[in-house]
């Protein structure tokens, strides 16, 4: 749904890495070749080197202000969802997750906490609520964004840790005079999903100051699970209602329960089980606010002074099934089951028992759903100076500082001893939980909260410099140097943080702990150019970083540009980078969670079909041992603009993570578990226990160093430009991501090859279509996911999967701009094939239907 355009034939604009003080529009197309020599020199994303050049050594894809507002999206997230550099998708606000409200950018499959989002060049704001993946993209309003870059190539050398798989540059607005008002709606065709969007911006300038300011605001609703494709499949859980019998020591229904109230039902080997996708929510209610103000002024010839601010509110509603779990009754009491019989009213008679607790597994659907609201705010503040010390000589340096924080409130869960003692005491009957008294369900219930916090103040400063004339002109280089100190907390309430009286969570249905830490992060980097002709240059770069908690790296690379012909450039580059464990993940006390899965011997147990999702008890533990990631890639390619009206470009690549930090999931171990030649050993510390029937009784999952990950591919990008004289001009942009290999070695003599996998398509494309024709525009755009095997069999295939989305606009004599279009016109929908507990992969598609839109917009 995104318009991609590479600048190619013409200089690459970027914004000061270091300062976010560019002075210069960025138009959206090459410039005529006379008009090359009369533009200042400007910094290019991926370095903090002024330059201007043809092509760069580097492969930078731009998302221009035109692309984002043909795309039909309303978020920044949802922008760059559909690049063909997420090669396996991103994560996105869901309902059920304690990262409710996060949306995150994932290039190459190799995570988000290897993708290094940036704001004007420097980092955005890290994400409190998960704090190891990276930067929250709901924390940049997309009224406020000019363009997007993508550095598909590794950048630590310049930007330190974190930018092992590419960086992602947003690129605010800063040249704007007047003012815009805009409005949009949209609707899904699944119910639940609409939109609605609305921004004001007003910007002016003077011959040495530039001010732009505005607001913004759009709304997401809820899609409950039971709406989308395969909601209509019920949930299968243990926790329905069952216990666990001594006698036959297998799981069976509860006696004298009618198992057909509300979403409860018997499956067919007589358990009961509760259909969670019936009343469950598969995506959250988003709301997002924000304002934000830029400003630059000439105090004289030499110096400038400029700031940033702007705050963002991100409000969420999801709701959950009832809470799942492990009841333990006490022997004699009421609710406890001998020789498949209860109690019943005043306990059984002393001497008549078993001598054993009853273990229910148990859905509180009495008590109500689970819903869980959250708020997060960021605010983020910056001033700086740019000056000229010499001819040859500038400076930038600048204050920063970010503050996120997140607030999540949950009604709805369950005291685990109250419950407990409820059932004991006879006034909640596991038989007959919806005869409870209304005030003994509210007296068994909490409200649970948490509240994060990711606190950043940095300092930064570089000096540029000319050094020495070369065959191809000044030979100029780059010195800087970065303070930056970290605080980080994740506080949950005293009940979430304990156990019960039995061993378990003291909260049922709640998942995840505290954790909190802080860090100071010290860095210096260099870059250094050589223009041996004008034709030939090498680019050196180095950076040093130095963390508090961890230790120190050095970061070099090298980047090469040959152009033999005047249409004709190569380049290539070789580059190492680290990424140091999360404060989270290091920090992190131990995490209760039901986690959906697919288990065929726990599927089997429960009379179900080998392919049935289900609910297991997962523990997820910290691991302050954990050691840093390393990383080495190279890449080459070349560009080529053959006609004046063609041009493309193909760039391999080849990236290599040694003691690869990635977080073990109860699907993981699973997998591990069943079939460990394929997916490896269960990594140390981390294991499934299985009751003696097979199904599964409990999980320890968590983050490891799991060896080695390595991945290579080739980009594909082709523009073309024809001018159509009175019919106007047809601009086509084909983008086409290949991932030849992506290879995790566990070093443990396991090497599992996932590309063309399920979850980790091996291709990506879209092919953009824009035609002007004076006031009018119209667009259309393709989006393809290749399919995915894990065997030969058709049954283990999904096909390729692509969508159309389809806009036409109009400028009318007014100034103003009306707009309408469809996203997936073609109502297609993702193949229904389970992925980590939900009946398609929900980070790599999604499942709104066809999304038709309007949108207005005027300016004055």
């Amino acid at each position: 749904m995104s318009n991609f355009n590479q600048l190619s034939g013409a200089i690459r604009f970027a914004l000061l890495a270091g300062a976010a003080s560019t002075f210069a529009a960025v138009p959206a197309f090459a410039q005529e070749e006379e008009d090359a020599a009369t533009l200042e020199t400007i910094e290019v994303t991926g370095s903090r080197l002024k330059r201007a050049e043809i092509e760069g050594a580097v492969p930078v894809v731009v998302i221009d202000r035109a692309a984002i507002d043909a795309s039909g999206d309303v978020s920044v997230a949802d922008v760059l969802r559909d690049s063909t550099f997420a090669s396996f998708g991103n994560f996105r606000p869901q309902s059920g997750s304690s990262a409710q409200s996060l949306a995150s950018i994932d290039l190459r499959g190799l995570g988000s906490g290897r993708t290094l989002v940036l704001i004007d060049g420097r980092r955005a704001p890290t994400s409190p609520m998960a704090a190891s993946s990276g930067s929250d993209l709901n924390a940049i309003p997309l009224a406020a964004v000019e363009r997007i870059e993508i550095l598909s190539d590794g950048a630590s050398a310049v930007y330190g840790s974190d930018a092992i798989g590419g960086v992602v540059n947003v690129i605010t607005r800063k040249d704007f005079n007047g003012a815009e008002l805009r409005y949009g709606i949209g609707s899904t065709e699944v119910t639940g999903g609409d939109l609605e969007d609305m921004s004001v911006v007003f910007g002016a300038s003077s011959d040495r100051t530039r001010v732009i300011g505005g607001a913004s605001g759009s709304k997401r609703g809820m899609v409950f699970t039971r709406d989308q494709i395969g909601g209509d499949r019920p949930g299968v859980s243990t926790f329905g209602n069952n216990y666990y019998n001594w006698n036959t020591q297998s799981i069976e229904a509860v006696p004298g329960f009618s198992c057909d109230q509300g979403a409860f039902y018997f499956l067919g080997n007589g358990l009961c089980s509760f259909n969670f996708n019936s009343v469950a929510a598969n995506e959250a209610k988003v709301g997002n606010k924000s304002v934000f103000l830029r400003a630059d002024h000439q105090i004289n010839d030499d110096w400038n002074i400029y700031g940033a601010a702007n705050v963002t509110k991100v409000e969420t509603f999801g709701r959950y099934a009832p809470g799942p779990g492990v009841l333990v009754v006490d022997d004699g009491t009421p609710s406890d089951i001998n020789n498949g019989v209860a109690c019943g009213a005043g306990g059984c008679a002393t001497g008549t028992t078993d001598g054993l607790p009853t273990y229910y597994f148990h859905r509180f659907a009495a008590a109500g759903n689970r819903d869980n609201y959250t708020d997060a705010t960021n605010a983020d503040y910056l001033v700086g100076f740019q000056g000229q010390l010499t001819d040859t000589i500038g400076v930038d340096f600048g204050l920063r500082r970010t503050d996120y924080k997140f607030i999540e409130l949950g009604r709805g869960y369950i005291v685990t001893d109250l419950a407990a003692a409820a059932a004991n005491s006879g006034a909640y009957d596991l038989a007959d939980p919806f005869g409870a008294d209304p005030s003994v369900l509210s007296g068994i219930q909490a409200t649970i909260n948490r509240e994060s916090r990711w606190q950043t103040d940095e300092v930064y400063g570089l000096v540029s410099f000319d050094l020495f004339e070369m065959g191809g002109g000044t030979s100029n280089g780059v010195f800087g140097a970065e303070y930056r100190s970290d605080t980080f907390s994740d506080q949950y309430d005293s009940l979430s943080e304990a156990t019960s009286q039995s061993g378990g969570p003291a909260i049922i249905g709640s998942a995840g702990n505290s954790s909190a830490g802080s860090r100071d992060a010290k860095a210096v980097y260099f870059e250094w150019l050589l223009p041996f002709t004008s034709t030939f240059d090498i680019t050196l770069a180095g950076r040093w970083d130095n963390y508090s908690d961890y230790g120190s790296d050095f970061s070099p690379k090298v980047a090469l540009r040959w152009q033999p012909l005047e249409t004709l450039t190569f380049r290539g580059s070789y580059g190492q980078g680290f990424r140091a464990p999360g404060l989270d993940i290091l920090t992190q006390k131990t995490t209760f969670s039901a986690e959906p899965v697919n288990d065929p011997a726990s599927c089997v147990a429960l009379g179900q079909p080998t392919n049935c999702q289900l609910q297991v008890d997962t523990f997820f533990q910290a691991n302050p041992d954990l050691a840093s990631e390393n990383s080495t890639q190279f890449s080459v390619g070349l560009v080529w603009d053959p006609l004046e009206w063609l041009d493309f470009s193909v760039d391999y690549y080849d990236i290599e993570v040694e003691n690869s930090i990635s977080q073990i999931g109860a699907q993981d171990i699973i997998n591990s578990d069943l079939d460990p030649a394929t997916f490896g050993p269960i990594p140390p510390g981390l294991s499934i226990t299985r009751r003696p029937n097979g199904a599964i009784d409990e999980i320890v999952g968590g983050f490891a160093n799991q060896g080695t990950v390595t991945t290579s591919g080739v980009d594909f990008r082709m523009n073309t430009n024809f001018d159509m004289g009175g019919w106007g001009e047809m601009r086509n942009r084909l983008t086409v991501s290949y991932i030849e290999s992506y290879e995790v070695d566990d070093e443990r003599g396991s090497v599992t090859e996932f590309a063309g996998r399920f979850g980790t398509p091996d291709m990506r494309a879209t092919l953009q279509n824009n035609w002007t024709f004076g006031d009018f525009n119209a667009a259309w755009n393709i989006n393809y996911i290749d399919g995915q095997t894990n065997n030969t069999t058709v049954a283990s295939t999904i096909g390729g999967y692509a969508t159309n989305d389809l806009q036409l606009s109009w400028n009318a004599p007014w100034n103003g701009t009306i707009a309408i279009g469809a996203t997936n016109i073609g109502n297609r929908y993702p193949p229904l094939k389970a992925y980590q507990g939900r009946p398609f992969n929900f980070f790599l598609y999604d499942a709104y239907g066809r999304t038709t839109y309007f949108r207005y917009t005027q300016t004055f």
